[in-house]
């Protein structure tokens, strides 16, 4: 099936998506739009090097930075410097729903205050030209109907906003941990179908619970796009089959991707990376295969030495062929 049509993109997910991790992603998929990690404005505003948090190599492109804020200036300022580094989008979070975001005032806790996050998206939009984007929840607490999220697209929509990523759940910020936020209220996609048909206008990312082919065709035909989060991780080489089932790019094999993404393994560490920061994306590539409980298991133990080096990600492959 091609599709190209069909966004499709990772999500942006907390000391996950990294830059090492984003270049491993976009040797699977010259395709998906890959996010950062959530960058706070605070982290940004007030480092005396601020570049660093933005830096990441061209390869990852088409590459989208996520901020978390809610003060218009700062977002602002966060907009121009992220414009300058060369991103190819921003997106705002109004979705996490942890403690320590909330007690910055940003992140889910902003979906009960919708001029805010207007007047943030048109901070940012007033010195940037490339696309300011919002992901959200469906809901917090008991602002939770289909109207309160009505009228909280509309609003924000009504500030220039065209891309929402929308994940499927509500959020319960008193009560439930941020882990069990993403599992236990219960996904409700009819919601975003019907956003879409209410703003047809506006471009319509699903998001949550997605782990097949098959539900992306679902989803495909009601809304504009998916974007993937835990799946990504827990199952990497996921990322290549949707790029070659959607787009029709070739499907290389996951040893193919090992040996391209070894190199830049080795760069890395020579320039002063941990070990175990570039093996990390790599744990999950063999899932599903014979010998990938080996894989792992070999990759964790050696990673506890401290003469590890990146010949242990071939060490590792050797193992776990001798259980094919």
């Amino acid at each position: 099936m091609q599709n190209t049509q069909l966004l499709i993109a990772i999500a942006p997910m907390l000391d996950w998506t990294d830059r090492h991790c984003r270049y491993f992603f976009r040797l699977l998929s010259p395709d998906v739009h890959l996010y950062t990690e959530m960058i706070t404005t605070g982290a940004l505003c007030h480092s005396r090097d601020p570049d660093r948090f933005l830096a990441f190599s061209e390869e990852e492109k088409p590459l989208v930075v996520q901020f978390g804020g809610s003060d218009p200036a700062a977002l602002q300022y966060c907009a121009k410097k992220a414009t300058e580094a060369g991103f190819s989008a921003i997106n705002l979070n109004v979705g996490c729903p942890s403690s320590r975001v909330q007690e910055g005032r940003f992140g889910a806790c902003l979906m009960a205050e919708p001029d805010l996050v207007a007047d943030c998206v048109k901070a940012m939009q007033s010195v940037t030209t490339i696309p300011v984007t919002v992901k959200t929840r469906l809901g917090i607490d008991d602002q939770d109907t289909y109207d309160h999220l009505y009228n909280f697209i509309q609003r924000v929509s009504q500030a220039g906003c065209m891309h929402f990523i929308m994940h499927a759940r509500k959020a319960w910020l008193q009560g439930l941990s941020p882990k069990e936020n993403r599992t236990i209220p219960p996904l409700r996609y009819d919601w975003v179908y019907r956003l879409k048909k209410d703003f047809p206008q506006l471009i319509i990312i699903l998001n949550g619970g997605i782990t097949s082919i098959a539900e992306i065709v679902t989803h495909a035909e009601h809304v504009d796009g998916v974007m993937i989060g835990r799946q990504a991780y827990q199952h990497p080489y996921f990322i290549a089959e949707l790029s070659h089932y959607f787009y029709n790019t070739k499907l290389p094999s996951r040893d193919v991707i090992l040996d391209a993404y070894l190199p830049y393994a080795i760069k890395q560490h020579q320039g002063g990376v941990r070990l175990s920061m570039l093996v990390k994306p790599l744990l999950g590539l063999f899932h599903g295969e014979a010998g990938a409980r080996h894989w792992r298991r070999y990759l964790s133990e050696a990673l506890c030495k401290s003469d590890t080096n990146p010949d242990v990600i071939l060490e590792a492959r050797s193992i776990a062929l001798k259980f094919q």
